[in-house]
């Protein structure tokens, strides 16, 4: 008798994995023999017995959460359904979350709790993001400033956890639809939640977790994804449309410096070659007179002058309200520049650092970046040496609170020649250069805690860089990062020909009698 129960059972899990596969909107995200299209710390990691396995032991203790996060593509509206078995301690689903900055394998955003013990299967809980939303039986509102509110019950917990089979095959399943959440275990509600704080999250990665503590195993299988509000995503054609505005700010400087609207140009054009899920608008010669510019970007690159004329300055409430909703920012050489202050603060939260007179300093050199750090926005980029105006010794948020590095140099001596001024040198960045031996970082990455990014970018002077193969791959990734688009493996790649750098350049002055060969063999141009 207990041979044919344990033979039904595994005929039923069969069945079910039958029903997921067979629905053609539901999307296998795992191929049940490998981690292909996922990553997570090997040492915890891995394949067995036909399902994802996470597993510490007594001997590698884990210092922290862990994550296998789904590589694929974010996701917006969507229903997932998996089977998962636990054995000690507790993990979780993670959906629309965000990669914690300096953390590797380390996520935060909502989370469909589970574990060995009695009380938090089903629940809906913000891992690193305002904590518990839901417990289990509750139905609930999360009000402005992650405020939860009682709405209701979706039955009883002692009841619901009564369903869930300890040290054996459970089914999960999560809805996201808008902003109302749905967990159920075993086909039982077990929560349920509308986020209406300013901080919820619209789209985000997937991830699988291993907590921390005392040794613990837990797998998944039959994992299946429907999406709801698009068609299934891969590197370059994500479930939903990217939108990127190019604000160029007006002429300025001597002919093929600071060429502000042939850059955009230029830029947008890379960018919606490279990338078909992205489309673009550029505007042109300062700030756009229609206030609806930037409904429904992603993101706004600004490449601009900047200081105490910058064009945003007028339009700071408005690009805040943009972030505060997630809408990525990305600052391009003079257009880091602010006054410190309210302007200075604000450009922190957005991207994590701004140019600071008196502080930071701006001289022509040729730093060669030689060691290109991991992340999305270094993917493809290779060592290289760019001569330019590179803004250096930034204003960063205190302690490089989440921002990441991406170009860095120990800037030369005769970099800080010049007498002390506003832009020039002082005695702060001698001491740090001279004196410390610190290298500056000329681009860098920066997330909020809400999930929001942003980016940097100190050079683009002299509009013949963007020729430069791994200088403007940089600044495309960047902006397909903070757009929260998935930057290719290889980077966002795109040719660029001396005659592509010819077009559109102001007529302010100078010749356009160029040298073309003098021009590609200074910039490396293709």
């Amino acid at each position: 008798m207990k041979r044919a129960i344990v033979i039904a059972a595994m005929c039923l899990a069969c069945m079910v994995g039958r029903a997921w596969s067979a629905d053609t909107a539901c999307e296998q995200i795992f191929d049940g023999k490998t981690l292909d299209g996922w990553d997570g710390n090997p040492d915890v990691w891995s394949v067995q017995d036909g399902a994802i396995t996470g597993k510490t032991t007594a001997e590698k203790p884990i210092k922290g959460n862990t994550f296998l996060i789904w590589r694929k593509g974010d996701v917006g509206d969507f229903e997932l359904k998996l089977e998962y078995k636990l054995i000690g301690g507790n993990s979780g689903i993670q959906y629309r979350s965000f990669e914690v900055p300096n953390e590797k394998w380390v996520v935060g955003g909502y989370q469909a709790d589970f574990e060995a013990g009695d009380n938090f299967s089903g629940i809906l809980y913000g891992e690193r993001y305002r904590g518990i939303l839901a417990n289990r039986g509750q139905k609930t509102v999360i009000k402005e400033g992650g405020k939860v509110e009682v709405a209701g019950s979706v039955g009883d917990s002692a009841r619901i956890q009564s369903k869930i089979k300890k040290e054996d095959w459970n089914t999960y399943e999560i809805t996201a639809k808008g902003f109302h959440f749905v967990h159920k275990i075993n086909g039982v509600v077990t929560s349920e939640a509308t986020d209406e704080d300013s901080a919820r999250r619209e789209r985000g990665i997937i991830a699988l977790q291993v907590h921390a503590g005392p040794p613990m195993q837990v797998q998944f299988r039959n994992i299946c994804l429907k999406r709801l509000d698009g068609p299934k995503s891969e590197s370059t054609s994500a479930a939903a449309k990217k939108k990127v505005v190019f604000i160029a700010g007006k002429p300025s400087h001597g002919f093929a410096d600071h060429e502000h609207n042939a850059g955009c140009l230029l830029l947008a054009k890379l960018l919606e070659k490279a990338m078909p899920n992205f489309e673009t608008k550029v505007y042109l010669s300062g700030w756009p007179d229609d206030p609806k510019a930037l409904d429904g970007a992603d993101a706004v690159v600004m490449f601009s002058d900047g200081g105490g004329g910058h064009m945003a300055i007028p339009h700071l409430e408005q690009l805040d309200s943009l972030a505060k909703k997630g809408v990525g920012i990305a600052c391009l050489h003079y257009a880091v520049e602010v006054p410190k202050g309210d302007a200075g603060n604000r450009f922190l939260d957005w991207i994590g650092g701004y140019f600071e007179s008196d502080w930071s300093v701006n001289p022509f050199w040729t730093p060669a970046f030689e060691k290109i750090p991991e992340h999305p926005v270094s993917r493809g980029v290779k060592p290289f040496k760019a001569e330019d105006e590179w803004y250096y010794h930034m204003r960063f948020r205190e302690n490089m609170e989440g921002v990441t590095p991406i170009l860095s140099a120990l800037p030369p001596a005769d970099t800080l020649k010049r007498p002390d001024g506003p832009h020039e040198n002082n005695p702060h960045v001698r001491a740090a250069v001279l004196e410390r031996k610190e290298p500056q970082h000329v681009a860098w990455v920066a997330e909020r805690k809400d999930g929001g990014r942003g980016f940097g970018f100190t050079g683009g002077h002299p509009h013949w860089n963007w020729g430069k193969p791994d200088f403007r791959k940089v600044v495309l990734n960047g902006i397909v990062w903070v757009a929260k688009g998935e930057v290719p493996a290889g980077g966002v790649t795109a040719t660029v020909t001396m005659e592509d750098l010819d077009k559109n350049l102001d007529p302010k002055g100078g010749s356009r009698k160029i040298d073309r060969e003098e021009i590609r063999k200074k910039y490396g141009v293709e």
